[in-house]
């Protein structure tokens, strides 16, 4: 580390920095390969701050559908000539690449020449920090960090006569609670609004809403061997309590995943909602998407189970091309999108989670931020200490749609929770051999 800062302090010589930065008259273009959900917001809202600083780095975000991005970066890092010098990953892929040698070293000799003295790496929370590492190594920073949380819709709580619930607030107080939820309020017999809509349909980010409970209940998906470990009573327990919230849920919700139980909740159907954190100011800020406000939606983390809270993290991190011929330019543009005034600028107008410890305990831009900010550091260290996130391992992808195929199979009544779990550990133990 030492020595890393002392290089970074070290003035690069004006021609290696004229033509590593570009000049008005010969820019440089950066190409960033990104999930076509955030690639347009971020090249309209961001590169034009960025080029505030860096006037002659040309930054071009090219989104792909989520479903073709991993093999879209698996073939190009392999082409002798990659077009992509920027690759944002999502949080399970970064093995798969890094074991393929798509990726640099962001804390080798060669980037630490290029880093800022005042970048400060310690001063990341280790759960989002730790989405970016593979055996020791550095490929990748957060950019856009996420958790799962758990929303709540203040004016029905108080509707049902109930107090808004805390962080604190056990799995058990949740379901006494939930009986009050669903009601009947326009009097014609039948419950139109619900207590909680989640991830129940049959897909890969279903079984993270079920691990959470797992984590929260001193569950673990692997043990110290790297074997499955959640084929027990633990890991029944918890794929029941998952189930349970159908009892609470809106008709159909066996088919909802993301979309459907946000959308839910944003028209005020249901009292709660298991969702990522990231999708907080389209639902409680912006009158455009949601017909919440501000002062109706609560943010925390999931609730408590026989050790502690739950989350599960899912961090978007962003990585230099091994091969790239821009180094210099590629690692300015994520520096300064990593940095403190640089993850400012995201949370503002993207609303992107930062992942800095000094951005969420400092003053935030936007006052909606606050409560968001605390939930989310306490969902980094909750997630920090229990490892929650998913299989780490270069076969991540098909370990966790075999977890999605089982838990749909528990969820829907094809299975018990013992025999989806019993049939998931088994396969899983032979995709990671």
């Amino acid at each position: 580390m030492a020595g890393s800062l002392v290089l970074a302090a070290m003035p690069l010589a004006p021609a290696l920095a004229q033509e590593g930065l570009g000049t008005a008259e010969e820019p440089v273009e950066v190409r960033i390969i990104a999930n076509e959900a955030f690639a347009n917001s971020w090249q309209t809202l961001l590169v034009p701050e960025f080029n505030k600083k860096f006037p002659n780095v040309k930054v071009t975000f090219d989104g792909v559908p989520y479903t073709e991005l991993l093999a879209k970066m698996m073939l190009d890092a392999t082409s002798p000539q990659p077009e992509y010098d920027i690759l944002l990953v999502d949080d399970p892929w970064v093995p798969q690449l890094a074991e393929i040698g798509a990726l640099a070293d962001l804390k080798g000799e060669k980037v630490a020449a290029l880093t800022d003295s005042d970048y400060d790496w310690d001063d990341f929370n280790a759960a989002p920090l730790a989405a970016g590492d593979w055996k020791g190594t550095q490929y990748a920073v957060p950019v856009r960090s996420n958790v799962l949380l758990r929303f709540y819709n203040r004016s029905l709580y108080k509707a049902a006569g109930l107090p808004e619930p805390t962080p604190e607030q056990t799995w058990g107080e949740f379901f006494a609670d939930a009986e009050k939820l669903v009601r009947d309020t326009n009097g014609d017999g039948k419950a139109d609004v619900w207590a909680v809509d989640t991830y129940f349909v049959r897909e890969p980010l279903t079984p993270t809403i079920w691990q959470s409970i797992l984590n929260a209940n001193g569950g673990s998906l692997l043990d110290g061997s790297g074997a499955p470990a959640f084929a027990n009573e633990i890991g029944a327990k918890s794929l029941e309590t998952h189930k349970r919230l159908l009892d609470y849920a809106p008709p159909g919700a066996l088919g909802h995943g993301f979309s459907d139980s946000l959308q839910a909740f944003r028209q005020g159907l249901v009292a709660n909602l298991f969702n990522w954190g990231s999708v907080y100011k389209s639902t409680a800020v912006d009158p455009k998407s949601t017909t919440l406000t501000v002062d109706e939606v609560g943010i925390q983390v999931l609730p408590v189970g026989d050790a502690h809270a739950g989350t599960h993290r899912g961090i978007w991190i962003a990585g230099i091309s091994s091969k790239t011929e821009k180094l210099e330019a590629s690692w300015a543009f994520l520096q300064w999108l990593t940095s403190k005034q640089g993850e400012s600028v995201n949370a503002s107008l993207a609303g992107s989670f930062p992942a800095r410890k000094s951005t969420l305990t400092g003053t935030p831009a936007e006052p909606w931020l606050g409560p968001v900010y605390q939930a989310l550091q306490h969902a980094y260290e909750t997630a920090a200490s229990g490892e929650m996130w998913r299989i780490r391992s270069p076969k991540s992808d098909a370990a966790q749609q075999v977890l999605a195929d089982e838990i749909a199979r528990g969820l829907a009544g094809q299975a018990t929770a013992e025999e989806a779990l019993a049939t998931a550990a088994e396969k899983i133990a032979k995709v990671l051999d």
